[in-house]
Order: structure tokens, then C-alpha cells, then sequence
């Protein structure tokens, strides 16, 4: 009876409240899964590509531009589908249908009520226009606030030093004004955009009521009260057309700054500027003779700071590259494993073209221990292997040995496992350089590129450092930014450099005897040191 049926329409209404929740459930969770999938993926492609730019890349591009790329831009791409591009699509095929249905009912009518649409589609181009250059600024504001902050923290001893807090937060307050005003221009466009939405539905509603009321001036009764009834009807459509339609204006926002976002980051994946690895060229074993043929190059196409270098090494000779600051010293070595591309001539490794090899056996054929010693952050082990797997434990150990590290590395507080600060920081230069060594003789290169530490360093890690240079030099091809006397007289080969060109070229002792340009250098920075040992 009617119990039975009010139980029926209870239980019907229990089940489309628990259908219609989980269709809410799972709408939300799939738009956030494609968002966040959508999110990571990108980062990962934007991350690799980075990881493939030139050097010359890293050079032009503030640090904090390329962070702001790989997270602030795609954050906000993932904001198009969490808040915005999946919500849009279900307003868009809720307009249709309304549209659908007032076109069905009385097509003049509906296109009387939409006679204002025109100046919302003209209105939408020029809010777009003026938002895009809006939140093209604010992205642009955020990744130089990300610079600023990242570069001032790692240089913070100078900040402190110099007692240049006041100054350094006036920059920053500068910055962040910026990108405060570029933030307001955006919110101001928006503000304006919106109540236009709400004009148009006036103007839409007024038309409406204007043409029912015209037409219905001598009408029948019956005629009439059916014609109210429409416009009722339409009254209705329309706030329920113009609901979708003010969620539109109010996520469109959302949508630009994606849309400005996923411009920049595509503009990241669409780069040119990286190294090709088409070498095909993977021998088992490389002897190490290395080729300079008329090389030159230079940081900008249009002014060279190498010029025609031109020499060669035998496998297992040692090279020392000297000269004054700015000679070209550091440019030869960034150009071995290919950081950057040759202008002109070649360099030949084994007889072959460096271009010729697969990138990843040009580069782990060839060692490099920098001046300036980069640690991450993580435990001394993953400094040392850099995560390859094929390292074990024992390898570490027993590199460390060889270079006289291990028991350093034993007193720290979890010996291999030390967690080492940022950049290295809680270790000495000294010490870091050790390690540097010790990450080059695990890989077991061929060549070595070495730039030997300038700063001063105390007594014991420089002689522990001799003999690590002594080690790893040993057996291999090595290319040396000689600042020691004793790397110097110990090459094979020293090759003089002034402003990017190879002025001579020999022995410690047949360049002494020559009076040359070597002669004038050793006398101005070596000749006393080797007079007081």
C-alpha cells in the first residue's frame, strides 16, 4: 500500500543521494589524479630536458628562472585541471544544452535574449589581451624573487659580512613590489571582466522583457498568458545559462595563468640549445691520446676567447695549462667532454672526433676534478657515487684508501653515511677536493681534466692532495690548470696560454732556456717559491 510506496520512493531517493555522491567522488578524485599525473610527468620531461641544455644555457639563465619553470609554471598548469579546464568542460556542454533547448522553444526569442552576447566575445578577447601580459609579468616576478632568494641564501656569509642586510632586503622589497603590481593588474582586469558577465544577462533579460511586452500589446488572452509562460521559462534558461557562465569568468583566471604558465614551460622543452648525442662510436677501451686541431671558440658566436688551439698528447702524458687569468684555461677543459659546442676545428680523442662518441662513453671516459668542488646534499656515499649502482661499497672503500681518506671519512659521524650539508659546507676545502678525487678514481677514466685549487688550504690536505693528484695522474692522459710548481716541473708538456692563444709549448726546462713568455710568468709567480724551498 502506500507504506510499501513511500518505502519505495525513500530507498529510490537513498540510492540516486549515495549514486550521485559517488559520482561526486569519483569526479573529484579523477580531475585531481589527472592534474597531479598530469604534474608529474611534465616535471620529470622539463627536469630531463635541463639536464640536457648546454652549459652555455646555465650561463645566460638565472638558476631561480629555471626552478620558477620546473616548479611555481607547472604548478599552475596542474590549477587548469584541478580548478579549471574539467570544470569548464562541464559548463560548456551545460551551456549547449540550454542553448539547445531556448533554440527549440523559440529561436527569435533566444536570439533577442543573447543580443548582447557580441560585446561579452569582444570583451572576453580584449580581458584576455590584457590578463595574459598581466600573468606574463607576475611569472616573470616570481622567478626573480626565486633567484634573488636562492642566490642571497648561498651567499649569505657576504651579505652578513659586508653588513648588507638593509640594502639586500630593499632589493628584495623592490622585487616584490613588482610583483605585487603585476599581481593587482591582473586582479583589476578580472574585476572588471567579471560584472560584465552580469551586464549582459541584465541587458539579455531587459531585451527580453522589452520584445514580450511589444508583442503582447493586443494579443488574446490565451496568446498572452502562453507568451508569459515562455518568458518565464527563458527567464529561467538564462540564470541557468549565465551560472556556467559566471563560473567560466571566475576560473578564467585560472585558465590564463596556466595558459601563460605551460608557455614558458613549453618554451623550456621546445629549446634547441642541448647537447645531441648522434655519436654512435662505443669502444670497449680508450687509450687516452688526445687531438686539438685548430680549435676556437667562443662563449658568444661573434668574439672568440680561444683561437686556433692546437696540440696533442700521447696516451698517459700529462699536460699543465698555465697562464694569466682569462688566458683560456678553463675553456679548454669545458670543451673535452662536450659542455659546449666547437665553433671551429675539432677535437679528436683516440683519432676519433668527440662528436663521433655516444656522450655518455665520451663522459665517463673522462675525470674531472674542479677548483670549485660542488657537494649535494645527501650522505658522503651518494656524493662519491653520484647513485650509480654499479659502484659498490667496497669500490668507495678501497678509492679511498688509495687517496687516504677512509679514515677521515671514518671519523665522521656515520662514517660513508655522513650527511653532508648543502654545497658542502660543513667540510673544509680541503677536504672537499679530497673527495672530488676519490668521485674521479671510482669512475676510472682514461683522461683527466684537473683544476687545481687556488686557495689557500692547510698544510696536511695539501700534501694529501699532491699525492692524490699524483695518483690519479698516474697511467692516464691528464690536462692540468697547473697552480703548483711541482705539477708544473713534473708535466710532459706545459702549454702557455695569453688571451685565448698557445704561445709556447715544452718542458719546464726548455721553456726556462727559451727567455719567453713562460720565462716572464714562472719568474713573476714561481721563482720565489722555489727559492725559499
Amino acid at each position: 500500500g502506500k507504506i510499501d510506496w513511500i518505502i519505495w520512493i525513500t530507498v529510490i531517493q537513498i540510492g540516486l543521494l549515495l549514486l550521485e555522491t559517488g559520482f561526486r567522488f569519483y569526479f573529484t578524485f579523477l580531475t585531481a589524479w589527472l592534474g597531479q599525473t598530469v604534474v608529474k610527468d611534465l616535471r620529470v620531461a622539463v627536469y630531463e630536458k635541463v639536464l640536457g641544455l648546454n652549459l652555455s644555457q646555465f650561463d645566460q639563465t638565472p638558476i631561480g628562472t629555471l626552478t620558477t619553470r620546473t616548479i611555481n609554471d607547472i604548478e599552475a598548469i596542474n590549477d587548469i585541471f584541478a580548478d579549471g579546464l574539467i570544470p569548464i568542460i562541464a559548463d560548456l556542454l551545460s551551456i549547449i544544452s540550454i542553448l539547445g533547448f531556448m533554440f527549440y522553444v523559440d529561436w527569435r526569442l533566444t536570439l533577442i535574449s543573447l543580443a548582447a552576447f557580441p560585446f561579452l566575445i569582444v570583451a572576453t578577447y580584449f580581458f584576455k589581451e590584457s590578463v595574459n601580459k598581466s600573468f606574463i609579468r607576475v611569472r616573470n616576478a616570481v622567478a626573480q624573487l626565486n633567484a634573488f632568494v636562492q642566490e642571497h641564501i648561498t651567499g649569505m656569509q657576504i651579505v652578513q659580512a659586508f653588513a648588507a642586510e638593509k640594502r639586500e632586503t630593499e632589493k628584495f622589497n623592490q622585487i616584490n613590489t613588482e610583483h605585487k603590481k603585476a599581481n593587482i593588474k591582473a586582479i583589476f582586469a578580472y574585476s572588471v571582466f567579471f560584472p560584465i558577465v552580469e551586464i549582459v544577462l541584465a541587458v539579455g533579460t531587459g531585451m527580453m522583457v522589452w520584445w514580450a511586452a511589444t508583442n503582447a500589446v493586443g494579443m488574446p488572452a490565451a496568446e498572452a498568458s502562453a507568451l508569459l509562460g515562455k518568458m518565464v521559462s527563458f527567464y529561467l534558461c538564462l540564470n541557468l545559462l549565465f551560472r556556467p557562465l559566471r563560473v567560466i569568468a571566475d576560473k578564467f583566471n585560472v585558465l590564463q595563468m596556466g595558459m601563460v604558465a605551460s608557455e614558458r614551460v613549453f618554451k623550456v622543452l621546445d629549446n634547441p640549445d642541448v647537447t645531441v648525442d648522434n655519436g654512435t662510436y662505443s669502444p670497449e677501451v680508450v687509450k687516452g691520446k688526445v687531438r686539438f686541431e685548430q680549435v676556437s671558440f667562443g662563449y658568444n658566436d661573434d668574439q672568440y676567447v680561444l683561437k686556433d688551439i692546437d696540440f696533442e698528447l700521447k696516451p698517459g702524458e700529462t699536460a699543465a695549462l698555465v697562464g694569466h687569468t682569462g688566458s683560456g684555461k678553463t675553456s679548454i677543459i669545458s670543451l673535452m667532454n662536450r659542455l659546449y659546442h666547437i665553433q671551429k676545428g675539432s677535437i679528436r680523442i683516440d683519432d676519433v672526433n668527440i662528436e663521433d662518441y655516444k656522450l655518455d662513453i665520451l663522459r665517463k671516459n673522462i675525470g674531472v676534478v674542479l677548483q670549485d668542488v660542488f657537494l649535494f646534499s645527501g650522505s658522503v656515499m651518494d656524493n662519491l657515487t653520484l647513485r650509480n649502482p654499479a659502484i659498490s661499497r667496497e669500490q668507495v672503500m678501497e678509492a679511498a684508501k688509495m687517496i687516504d681518506m677512509h679514515d677521515f671519512i671514518m671519523r665522521l659521524p656515520g662514517g660513508y653515511d655522513y650527511k653532508v650539508m648543502e654545497r658542502g659546507s660543513s667540510l673544509s676545502l680541503g677536504q672537499r677536493q679530497l673527495l672530488s678525487f676519490i668521485r674521479a678514481l671510482l669512475y676510472n677514466p682514461s683522461i683527466l681534466i684537473l683544476d687545481e685549487a687556488t686557495s689557500s688550504i692547510d698544510t696536511e690536505s695539501e700534501l694529501l692532495i699532491q699525492k692524490a693528484t699524483d695518483t690519479l695522474i698516474q697511467g692516464r692522459t691528464s690536462i692540468v690548470i697547473a697552480h703548483r710548481l711541482s705539477t708544473i716541473r713534473k708535466a710532459d708538456k706545459i702549454i702557455v696560454l695569453d688571451k685565448g692563444e698557445i704561445k709556447e709549448t715544452g718542458t719546464h726546462e726548455e721553456l726556462l732556456a727559451k727567455s719567453g713568455f713562460y720565462a716572464k710568468l714562472y719568474e713573476m709567480q714561481f721563482a720565489k717559491v722555489e727559492a725559499l724551498s
